[in-house]
């Protein structure tokens, strides 16, 4: 079995950052693809970022040279570093993974 948990999240101004982080814990022989997704009120979960097995790179038009998706194979954890945060970007990010989701994180921008 494997759980993600992500955490991070948190309330900041327009124009401020933050990183989320999912961990990945169980039993892993293998790194799996990996995405965050968000899913703002009312609206469908929507792709942000991806990260291949091979280390290909996708982005959301909405995000990209803002965000930015990495992660530490070591520590089976994927990190979102966002950048220059717009209020249009609140919602509750989702990491997924062998096929499984987190529990998500909210992130809320607002002056």
């Amino acid at each position: 079995q494997v759980q993600l948990v992500e955490s991070g999240g948190g309330l900041v101004q327009p124009g401020g950052s933050l990183r989320l982080s999912c961990a990945a814990s169980g039993t892993i022989f293998i790194m799996s693809s990996m995405g965050w997704y968000r899913q703002a009120p009312g609206k469908q979960r929507e792709l942000v970022a991806t990260i291949t097995r091979d280390g290909r790179i996708n982005y959301a038009d909405s995000v990209k040279g803002r965000f930015t998706i990495s992660r530490d194979n070591a520590k089976r954890t994927v990190y979102l570093q966002m950048d220059s945060l717009k209020p249009e970007d609140t919602a509750v990010y989702y990491c997924n993974g062998w096929n499984r989701w987190g529990q998500g994180t909210q992130v809320t921008v607002s002056s």
